[in-house]
């Protein structure tokens, strides 16, 4: 699902987008100072190191129109001013007495605001005079076309961090937004409503965790819809037949009789199993069970259930082997785990054919109290197996085999609840076995 609803009317994206400006706008101020400040810096230690190369050679220049006219009346300063002027600048040549030798009958004026270097003229290991080379600020011109260029640079960054801030506000609320929505609307009571997003990093997990959470909660309350359906009819029969039991005899119409009597006690007893199976629901969802554990003997336990379980296995036609003997000891409810092993067995007898065989062992192995229960009935298909722990799952064979789902669910919280595990297997020949592993006392 999309939404057309733009980023930048959530107050997230609105946000994000002026902390991403603020940092971008910050980050090019910075740079860009440090940049002119570097620039302004360079250029003028190199402007400075040409002008001293300059005066240099202008002052080695004079030194030699000195020498070769043996003073400064006659010397030719041509050279040297030749020196000058191809650097952009102008000369002037003092004597050792200060006065102006170059240029004369005053075209040294006009000099006025140039930066000037002044170098001594040295012959003989004597000064002999100065000059000084007056250069125009070419050092401002160069400033401007470097704060041109970095000003430039700043513009171009910040237009680039504009349409990145832009992209990624884009990316991170967008999903948000549209997770939102999906979120209203499921709460609304659209089951079907899903985000199915392909977001970056957690976005994306969050957003597939909500798809997963919405499947959760979907398949829950199908389940619990099932339920309600199966529980109505698992009572309406027994009720049906009690009511019209209860009115014959009321009427005088039956006698009552041990044989009609049984019968209405057994419609008694369906009721009292679907009321019980409803209160271990309500258990097994409470929270933690509680427990009053004492030494027992898983073997013994085991075959406590079994024998009240016999008569069910013989009508079921159900062939039972065992293996009991061993003592098993653990620290235990034995009540709870009676309960447990009583669902394992029930399971058995329900979901067997008559001829099948159910095997049950107790014994101590890899120091754990293990007890497995093993049938040769259909089994479960391999699709199904995931779900055999769930609460009020229960299969193909829902309309087949009266039931609420939850006997297996009970199993494993009273198991989890002694601090064992409880694992199901079913291979594709057929078959269940359903190990409890509980810690060895």
């Amino acid at each position: 699902m999309t939404t057309d609803r733009p980023y930048l009317s959530s107050p997230l994206g609105r946000r994000l987008l002026a902390a991403f400006l603020l940092v971008a706008l910050s980050s090019v101020a910075v740079l860009s100072v440090a940049a002119l400040v570097a620039t302004d810096r360079g250029l003028a230690s190199a402007e400075r190191q040409r002008r001293e190369q300059v005066t240099a050679r202008v002052a080695a220049a004079a030194a030699q129109a000195y020498r070769d006219a043996g003073g400064w009346a006659g010397a030719d300063l041509a050279a040297a001013s030749g020196l000058a002027e191809g650097a952009g600048a102008r000369l002037v040549v003092r004597g050792a007495d200060g006065a102006m030798v170059w240029p004369g009958h005053g075209r040294g004026m006009g000099m006025t605001g140039l930066a000037g270097v002044t170098a001594p003229v040295t012959v003989a290991g004597q000064r002999a005079g100065s000059v000084q080379v007056h250069f125009p600020g070419a050092v401002d011109a160069g400033r401007g076309v470097a704060w041109a260029w970095v000003a430039g640079a700043a513009g171009a960054a910040l237009l680039a961090a504009l349409a990145v801030s832009g992209y990624v506000t884009r990316r991170l609320t967008r999903p948000l937004i549209t997770l939102a929505g999906v979120a209203r609307r499921f709460a609304a009571g659209d089951r079907t409503a899903r985000a199915r997003l392909t977001a970056p990093g957690e976005l994306g997990e969050v957003a597939h965790a909500f798809d997963g959470m919405a499947d959760e909660v979907e398949r829950t309350d199908t389940a619990r819809r099932r339920l309600t359906a199966d529980v109505a009819h698992e009572l309406r029969t027994p009720l049906a037949g009690l009511q019209a039991g209860l009115e014959e005899l009321r009427d005088g119409l039956v006698p009552a009789d041990p044989a009609r009597l049984a019968v209405l006690h057994d419609q008694s007893l369906r009721l009292g199993r679907v009321v019980r199976d409803l209160a271990d629901l309500a258990a097994a969802e409470a929270g933690p069970v509680s427990l009053r554990p004492v030494d027992a003997d898983l073997g013994e336990i085991t075959g406590a259930a079994l024998a009240e379980l016999r008569p069910r296995f013989d009508a079921a036609g159900l062939t039972v082997g065992t293996a009991l003997d061993e003592p098993v000891p653990v620290r235990a409810d034995r009540d709870r785990l009676h309960q447990a092993v009583t669902n394992l067995l029930t399971n058995a007898v329900r979901y067997c054919r008559p001829g099948d065989r159910v095997t049950v062992s107790a014994l101590a192995e890899n120091g754990d109290a293990v007890l497995r229960v093993a049938d040769t009935g259909p089994g479960i298909p391999a699709d199904e197996l995931p779900h055999a722990f769930e609460r009020l799952w229960r299969g193909r064979d829902a309309q087949r085999i009266p039931g609420t789902g939850i006997g297996l669910t009970v199993v494993r919280e009273l198991v989890a609840a002694h601090g064992g595990t409880t694992t199901i297997a079913s291979p594709p020949g057929g078959g269940v076995t359903v190990t409890l592993r509980l810690p060895h006392a």
